[in-house]
C-alpha cells in the first residue's frame, strides 16, 4: 500500500511540471540558504587619515574607512544555514566562576585592580577611583540569557564610581543596570547617548564625539573610534555614535574596545595614547565571520589589535555570558591560546579572568 502510493504521487508529480518547477526553486533556494555563504566583508581602506575624517553627525553615523554593508537578509540567511563552529562542545561549560561580594571597592587600593563582571564589564579599581565599562548587571540581553550571574553584586559599586559606555547594544547598555547603579555616578557615553541616560534619571552625562576627552578628578576620558554600528528598539540604526575609550591617569592608562571589529584604529591609538597599561579586547561573538568579520573580532584579530595597541596586558573579554553566535560561549579563550601559540607569541601578558576574579595589576 505505502510503495502504490509513493507511485502514485509520483505519477502525478511527473505530470504536474509546474509543481516541479516550483520545488526545484524551492530546493534550490534551501540549499543556498542553509550553506554557511562565503566571507565578502569589505576589506576597507588604512588611511590613518579617516579615523578623522567626517563621520556622520545625529541620526545617521558611520565608519568612513569602512561603510557597514547594509544587506537586510542577511539575518534570514544566517538563521537558515548551518552553524559554522566545528570544533569541539564543552559539557559543562568551560567558564570559571570566582565568588566575589565587591567588598574590596570599599576601601582604597594600593595599586590597581581589574574584575571581571562578566561579558563586558569590568570593574576597575585604581587607587581611590572604580570606574566600569558597558555595565551589564541583568539577567538578559534584551533576549539572550546569562549564563552566570554577576561576578559582583550591583549593590557593591560605590557611589563615587563612574563609567564608560560603548554603544547602545543590550549586552552593552542596559536599563536596568543604568537605573540601579548610584544615581551619583558620572557616565562618559558616545553621541547621541546622553538623552537615554536623562530619561532614565542620571543627569551626570558626559557626551563626546572621537578623539574628544573630558577630565573626571585626576582621570583624562577619550573616546576614541572603534568599528561598529548602534541599533535598540526606541533607537534607528546608527542614529548613536559607537566608540572605545582611553582612561588614563597619571599613573595607569587603560584602553577599553567596546564592541569592534578589526581595523586600523589601534595602531592610530596606540601610538598616541601609549603606554596602555592594560587592553580590555573583546574575543567572542565572531562566528559566522561572513556576518560578524565587519563588527566582531575573531581572537585571532583580538590579538592582533594588543600587538598594534603595544599594551603591557590583554585582557579578553565578550565571552562566557551570554550565548549570541555559533561559537560555544567557552570557546573564545581556548582559540586564543591556539593562534597566540601558532602565532609564536607569548601567553605571559594575556590574562584570561574568571568571572568574579579580582586581578591585581603587577607593577611595572
Amino acid at each position: 500500500m505505502r510503495n502504490s502510493s509513493r507511485i502514485s504521487i509520483g505519477l502525478n508529480m511527473g505530470k504536474n511540471w509546474m509543481l516541479r518547477s516550483i520545488l526545484f526553486v524551492f530546493w534550490c533556494l534551501w540549499s543556498v540558504g542553509c550553506a554557511v555563504p562565503p566571507d565578502n566583508t569589505p576589506k576597507g581602506s588604512s588611511d590613518p587619515s579617516l579615523l578623522f575624517a567626517p563621520h556622520g553627525g545625529p541620526g545617521a553615523w558611520f565608519n568612513p574607512w569602512n561603510e557597514r554593508p547594509r544587506r537586510y537578509t542577511d539575518l534570514f540567511r544566517w538563521l537558515s544555514s548551518r552553524d559554522s563552529y566545528t570544533g569541539e562542545h564543552r559539557t559543562p561549560f568551560d567558564i570559571p566562576f570566582v565568588p566575589n561580594d565587591g567588598s574590596s571597592f570599599g576601601v582604597p587600593e594600593q595599586s590597581a585592580s581589574v574584575t571581571w563582571v562578566g561579558h563586558s564589564t569590568f570593574a576597575v579599581h585604581d587607587g581611590p577611583d572604580v570606574f566600569l565599562t558597558d555595565p551589564q548587571f541583568n539577567t538578559r540581553a534584551l533576549l539572550p540569557k546569562r549564563h552566570h550571574p554577576p561576578g559582583v553584586p550591583i549593590e557593591s559599586i560605590p557611589a563615587s564610581a563612574f563609567a564608560v559606555v560603548s554603544h547602545n547594544h543590550y549586552d552593552h547598555l542596559d536599563a536596568y543596570s543604568v537605573e540601579t547603579l548610584p544615581a551619583t555616578m558620572t557616565w562618559f557615553v558616545p553621541m547621541g547617548l546622553a538623552e537615554w541616560f536623562r530619561e532614565k534619571g542620571r543627569q551626570s552625562v558626559v557626551e563626546l564625539d572621537w578623539w574628544q576627552t573630558a577630565q573626571h578628578g585626576r582621570w583624562r576620558v577619550t573616546c576614541v573610534p572603534s568599528q561598529h554600528w548602534s541599533q535598540r528598539l526606541d533607537q534607528w540604526p546608527n542614529s548613536t555614535l559607537w566608540c572605545a575609550w582611553v582612561i588614563a591617569s597619571d599613573e595607569h592608562t587603560y584602553f577599553f574596545a567596546g564592541d569592534t571589529g578589526y581595523f586600523h584604529g589601534f595602531a592610530e591609538i596606540g601610538k598616541r595614547f601609549g603606554p596602555i597599561d592594560v587592553a580590555l579586547l573583546p574575543i567572542g561573538a565572531y562566528l559566522p565571520r561572513w556576518i560578524m568579520h565587519y563588527s566582531h573580532m575573531n581572537p585571532a584579530e583580538a590579538y592582533q589589535a594588543f600587538l598594534d595597541l603595544r599594551a603591557r596586558w590583554m585582557v579578553p573579554c565578550h565571552w562566557g555570558t551570554f550565548d549570541l553566535t555559533d561559537e560555544p560561549i567557552d570557546e573564545p579563550p581556548h582559540e586564543l591560546r591556539r593562534v597566540v601559540s601558532a602565532a609564536g607569541g607569548s601567553l605571559a601578558p594575556i590574562k584570561v579572568m574568571a568571572v568574579g576574579e579580582r586581578w591585581e595589576i603587577p607593577h611595572k
